[in-house]
């Protein structure tokens, strides 16, 4: 039994909030996952305005989606093997730097749709690899009673990503442009 788990719960939807390290990891995930809706909305755009191809603007979800697919069994096991807070760590990492290799590649006019959907993937096996890990550390970090609310405002998460990434992605393409 954790230190969280004998603790007597307070009432609420927001109560798993109240644990710095829950509220650190869910603030992260949202950001994360608001910045993967926003990538999305710049890869569409630039596949609209490179190649007019719809083909290659749907291969943006593929891409993304079919990652998700193909790990998510992998990454559940992996998660339950490995050091999950350590695996968190290391694919963030690696997703924001993928997300700047994107970056950079679109600024400097060097960015092909192949690669793009390349880079694309990759994030989208990030995002794999990170969700198992995300949920089976969880119940380390509240108590067990708050474990109905802590999975709810998982899904306030990917919910507020979900209207607010493409929001902020297609404002941020308006004002600076894809890259």
């Amino acid at each position: 039994m954790t230190a969280h788990q004998d603790q007597a719960p307070a009432a609420g939807a927001w109560t798993p909030l109240r644990h710095p390290v829950f509220r650190t990891l869910w603030t992260g995930q949202a950001f994360s996952l608001v910045g993967t809706w926003a990538q999305t909305v710049g890869a569409q755009w630039f596949l609209t305005t490179e190649s007019g191809r719809p083909e290659l603007v749907a291969l943006v979800q593929t891409a993304t989606s079919l990652p998700v697919l193909l790990l998510a069994l992998p990454a559940g096991a992996l998660a339950d093997v490995v050091d999950r807070r350590r695996m968190l760590l290391v694919v963030q990492t690696a997703m924001a730097l993928v997300a700047t290799a994107l970056a950079v590649e679109t600024l400097i006019g060097r960015l092909s749709p192949a690669t793009l959907l390349a880079f694309t993937a990759a994030l989208g096996a990030g995002v794999a690899l990170t969700n198992p890990a995300f949920q089976a550390t969880v119940p380390e970090l509240v108590p067990r009673a708050e474990l109905p609310s802590a999975a709810a405002l998982g899904g306030v998460a990917v919910n507020l990503a979900r209207a607010v990434g493409p929001a902020l992605g297609g404002l941020l393409v308006a004002l600076a442009g894809v890259g």
